[in-house]
């Protein structure tokens, strides 16, 4: 199934306009349940976002709660002895050496940006233990600025729907970033990241009761439910 430019653009814009009614009542992604309960703080939302990497939403967002319940500037961070970050964030992934990087982090912060975090692409990336996919939630919900986070589900379901024909994260940010006006880039993440944890899972997704059924050429998918 092949499609011009412009119908991708349209139909990209329908999917988004899809999930938007559908996804109503999923649990939000860990990141935007932090962002509700403490506003858009930059520095809470890199943390939660490197407590997230490799761990569940179901893990991270409890050790994120905890942790700021404790800590939220990075002088708080520092000033807390490692074995004690290491306890509130278990079980997350790596917790030791998240703890380590968190500090870290917070030394960075506090010696070259007067304890704020960085508000640029560059300047994120160069933190230690931070990513394309971190860096772009930290600019789109921590500053507000577009930025267009592929993660995971991202990755997967962009090319399912046929939106994309990538092999790796970051040329999938590439394409969509041609493909969606900008004014969709946050959305679009977090859309997509409530769909495929609910119903286009990585294995045997919920085709059957996918709103996006007739839009979605399925690629790669051998068994569906």
């Amino acid at each position: 199934m092949k499609f011009s430019r412009l119908d991708q653009v349209q139909r990209a814009i329908k999917i988004i306009a899809l999930l938007r009614g559908s996804t109503q009542g999923m649990i939000e992604p860990s990141i935007f349940q932090i962002v509700q309960k403490f506003g858009s703080d930059p520095f809470l939302v890199l943390v939660s976002c490197l407590l997230s990497l490799r761990t569940r939403d179901t893990v991270s967002l409890p050790a994120s709660l905890r942790l700021f319940e404790q800590a939220r500037t990075p002088q708080q961070i520092i000033d807390m002895p490692t074995s004690d970050i290491e306890s509130l964030i278990y079980p997350v992934g790596f917790y030791r050496t998240k703890a380590r990087r968190l500090q870290e982090i917070s030394h960075i912060l506090i010696e070259h940006y007067q304890g704020t975090v960085p508000s640029t692409e560059a300047e994120l990336l160069a933190l230690p233990g931070v990513g394309r996919k971190t860096m772009a939630l930290v600019l789109t919900d921590g500053f507000g600025r577009p930025a267009l986070c592929v993660d995971t589900h991202v990755h997967r379901i962009s090319n399912r729907l046929g939106l994309v024909r990538t092999t790796k994260p970051a040329q999938t940010e590439k394409a969509l970033k041609e493909l969606l006006p900008q004014e969709y880039w946050a959305e679009y993440n977090r859309l997509i990241v409530m769909w495929g944890q609910n119903v286009c899972l990585p294995i045997a997704p919920l085709c059957s009761r996918c709103v996006l059924y007739d839009l979605c050429p399925r690629v790669g998918v051998t068994k569906q439910r």
